[in-house]
C-alpha cells in the first residue's frame, strides 16, 4: 500500500525540475469559471431586473395588478412611490411600487 503511494509521488517529479509554472495558465480556470457564472447566473439576472423596474416605471393609472404579497387590484391614483389600489368595492389601499409583482392587463395584450 504505501510502495503505491511512493510510486505516485515519484511519478510526479518537483517543481523544482521543471522550471516555474506559467502564471496565465493558473489563472485560466478561475477565468473560466468566471466566465460560465457571469454567462449562466449574473446577466440573466441583471435581464430579469431591468425588465421588472421597466415594468414598475411604465405603471398608470387603470393597470390591474398583482403584488408580491398576492392581492389583486386595479390603481386609482399614483404618487410619488406609493399607488393607491381599488381592490374592492370601496376598498382601497395603499402599496409601494416595489411591491407591484405583475401587471395584468398588459400580460394579457401580449398574449393576443
Amino acid at each position: 500500500m504505501f510502495d503505491l503511494i511512493s510510486t505516485a509521488y515519484a511519478l510526479g517529479g518537483s517543481p523544482s525540475e521543471g522550471g516555474q509554472p506559467n502564471p496565465i495558465a493558473s489563472l485560466l480556470p478561475f477565468a473560466l469559471m468566471f466566465l460560465v457564472l457571469y454567462l449562466l447566473i449574473l446577466r440573466p439576472q441583471m435581464k430579469k431586473q431591468r425588465n421588472q423596474q421597466r415594468m414598475i416605471d411604465e405603471l398608470e393609472k387603470n393597470d390591474e395588478i398583482v403584488t408580491s404579497g398576492g392581492i389583486h387590484g386595479t390603481i386609482l391614483n399614483i404618487k410619488d412611490d406609493i399607488l393607491v389600489v381599488k381592490i374592492a368595492d370601496n376598498v382601497k389601499i395603499e402599496v409601494s411600487r416595489a411591491a407591484v409583482s405583475r401587471v395584468k392587463n398588459k400580460e394579457d395584450d401580449k398574449g393576443k
